[in-house]
């Protein structure tokens, strides 16, 4: 007989189990707990988002790994989990941003856009074939007129909620802990970014450099910024608040 949490319950997206849970989703997130930590931090100007990289062998070229990704220039993605199913997402996601700006003249507020990703989260492709959910949470990080910066998380079941700080992946019990300790309100980007660092120094394996770490940045436009408003004057697009940190900039503050 199939046990109450697993046997026939383990293969279905749409039927729970007698314990109330949906296996599947259960299984998605031991995925995400395997993966690499990435945490994300809000600051009183800002956002930072990190995560370790790392490459299963030496002989990978890990110039081409990357596991932050910008969608627009306002909204930056981080994840943990299995690399694959990240790149769907990231595709989809992509495509609603230029969707909503062909239609709206405009980038969308990051809260739209993450409940575009929660719901491709919670609609796998093809449930009735069996596909099933996908292994990664996400933590979505960005600036608007509307709400200001904001972070979310995303998870394989759809659900996502706003966060002050978050971690996921294997070592983010330990991660989540470390930032209660050193969270508040009024931390500034530059102290965000070396408690991210920090947090991930307390569970990295091997040595932390510029190629094993990778970093996010959210700034919040200046009132100057917001006047001068857009760039490109024909194309009329605004400037970017999110960008990947470079190498040189990693090193600087590892080495702080």
């Amino acid at each position: 007989m199939a046990s109450a949490d697993g046997g026939a319950y383990s293969y279905s997206l749409t039927v729970f189990s007698p314990s109330g849970k949906l296996v599947q989703i259960e299984h998605a997130l031991a995925a995400v707990s395997q993966g690499t930590t990435s945490l994300g931090i809000k600051a009183s100007n800002g956002i930072v988002i990190a995560t370790e990289k790392k490459s299963s062998s030496i002989l990978i070229d890990d110039s081409m790994l990357d596991k932050v990704a910008v969608i627009c220039p306002n909204i930056g993605i981080v994840y943990s989990g299995m690399g694959p199913d990240f790149r769907v997402l990231i595709a989809k996601a992509r495509k609603s941003a230029q969707a909503y700006w062909k239609i709206y003249g405009e980038y969308p507020p990051t809260r739209v856009l993450t409940q575009e990703i929660a719901l491709s989260c919670s609609k796998p492709r093809n449930p009735v074939r069996g596909v099933r959910p996908y292994g990664v949470s996400l933590l979505v990080a960005g600036w608007d007129i509307h709400r200001g910066p904001t972070l979310y998380q995303v998870d394989p079941s759809g659900s996502f909620w706003a966060w002050k700080a978050s971690a996921i992946g294997k070592n983010m019990v330990n991660a989540k802990t470390f930032l209660e300790k050193r969270y508040n309100d009024d931390i500034s980007l530059e102290d965000a970014i070396h408690t991210a660092l920090l947090t991930l120094k307390e569970g990295f394996e091997g040595q932390m450099t510029e190629k094993t770490i990778e970093i996010g940045v959210i700034t919040v436009p200046t009132l100057a910024e917001l006047e001068e408003g857009k760039i490109g004057g024909e194309t009329g697009r605004p400037k970017p608040t999110f960008r990947k940190l470079s190498e040189e900039e990693v090193r600087d503050y590892l080495a702080l």
